[in-house]
């Protein structure tokens, strides 16, 4: 007779994310996941390959979550509003959206960005900025200005949850000031060829 199930993927992935953001990357550990579901470490691998599998387990989840998030946002959108301003519109929410995920779990932010992370999620998150730069800028130059908008808000913000931006101001400010200047600079017309 078998032995009984006493635990699930998504309960270990759920684990896995509760412990990424309070011991950190190097606190997720296959001990640490099966003390917090209730068995014994050998019974994950019944489920879970290894650490590595873990971790990218628990990094398509946190990349599961964004997407959602951003594509809700985007899907909130009248259809027929296609125009460029609305196409900025969506930028900074999607902008806010993704700063409001990073704050929230920082750990699990830092994670995306680790070759850990499956590049399928990778690619479905990254979905929703790359279809509004392409309504801003058209689709010519939609994957550049994608990827800057990206790596402008990444980088803020992994300074920001890193604590340092400490020469004083309102960061909230700075976030918005730095959003709204680099949207406006994005224009097909302004694209070198």
């Amino acid at each position: 007779m078998p032995t009984p199930e006493r635990t699930s993927l998504a309960a270990i992935v759920l684990a896995g994310r509760e412990i990424l953001e309070s011991a950190g990357l190097s606190g997720l550990t296959m001990q640490a996941v099966a003390e917090r579901v209730g068995v014994k470490a050998p019974s994950l691998y019944k489920r879970v390959r290894d650490r590595e599998a873990l971790i990218i387990a628990v990094s398509e989840s946190v990349l599961d979550d964004l997407s959602t998030d951003l594509e809700r946002i985007e899907h909130s959108r009248d259809p027929d509003d296609d125009d460029r301003i609305a196409a900025r519109r969506l930028l900074s929410d999607l902008a806010v959206a993704y700063r409001a995920f990073a704050q929230s779990q920082p750990e699990g932010f830092r994670l995306m960005f680790t070759a850990s992370a499956p590049l399928a999620s990778l690619d479905r998150a990254s979905g929703p900025v790359l279809r509004a730069s392409a309504a801003l800028v058209g689709d010519d130059h939609a994957l550049d200005a994608a990827r800057l908008i990206t790596a402008w808000m990444t980088g803020f913000l992994q300074m920001e949850l890193a604590g340092a931006f400490r020469l004083g101001g309102d960061v909230d400010q700075a976030f918005d000031y730095g959003l709204e200047h680099l949207l406006s600079g994005l224009h097909p017309e302004n694209a070198r060829t």
